[in-house]
């Protein structure tokens, strides 16, 4: 097949990655895949207030996502909280939860703002990889990192990373979009949706073909984890 932009079928777009590049956070990162640009800022553990929120058996987990107004493809985006910018926020949370043992901050809370200055497509997966990277360098204790993707289906043809112009793409099979968000060393999801409507055996190879991409993804993580740490250690 060929895709709008001549990918392949298993093709990411090109992407980026750096971490610390929000110097008053406690842990920050950005991280680009194509034109989506997501900062991630992460702020303790901290004392939660107000106090009747307190849990002395655990710490809780904030996560705050957030398209700014003019971001990029679509409609104008609205200034402030909406359904879908608190949907994406919670599905966040607890892609982000399984890899953080929140036992170890007790009465506290742990916040994760994302912040996306510029969209085309895949803005929750790629939050979720900026917001992995930031909790680790704020040095929150992580069993493992936190990677996602895209996956889908574009008419007949099943693909990684759909574009704002796949997502669009108007076609009698229709589209079918599908975040995930997966733990590398195990290959567990923590993130399944599905916008659209397919066949299992297209599920299946989405997921199969996702892996690579997933293998990718996590490597420019861990790269700019060591590139910022390494730089701290010089």
């Amino acid at each position: 097949m060929t895709r709008i932009d001549k990918r392949k079928p298993e093709e990411t777009r090109p992407m980026s990655a750096e971490a610390g590049v929000i110097k008053r956070a406690d842990g920050s990162a950005v991280f680009r895949i194509g034109e989506t640009i997501a900062y991630a800022t992460v702020y303790g553990p901290r004392d939660l207030y107000p106090r009747f929120l307190q849990d002395p058996s655990k710490g809780i987990l904030r996560v705050s996502y957030n398209m700014m107004p003019f971001s990029g493809s679509g409609d104008r985006v609205r200034p402030g909280g909406n359904r879908r910018s608190k949907e994406i926020s919670m599905v966040t949370k607890k892609a982000l939860e399984p890899v953080i043992d929140l036992g170890d901050f007790p009465n506290a809370v742990v916040d994760v703002f994302i912040e996306l200055p510029q969209t085309d497509a895949g803005t929750r997966c790629a939050g979720i990889c900026a917001a992995s990277m930031a909790l680790a360098d704020a040095g929150i204790i992580m069993k493992d990192m936190v990677t996602a993707v895209s996956v889908g289906r574009v008419g007949k043809d099943v693909v990684v990373d759909l574009s704002y112009a796949e997502e669009d793409y108007d076609c009698p099979e229709g589209v079918a979009d599908i975040p995930i968000a997966v733990l590398p060393r195990t290959g567990e999801l923590t993130l399944l949706q599905c916008d659209g409507r397919l066949k299992r055996e297209d599920l299946k190879k989405a997921i199969e073909l996702s892996k690579d991409a997933v293998a990718k993804i996590n490597d420019i993580q861990k790269k700019a984890l060591k590139e910022k740490f390494k730089g701290e250690s010089q």
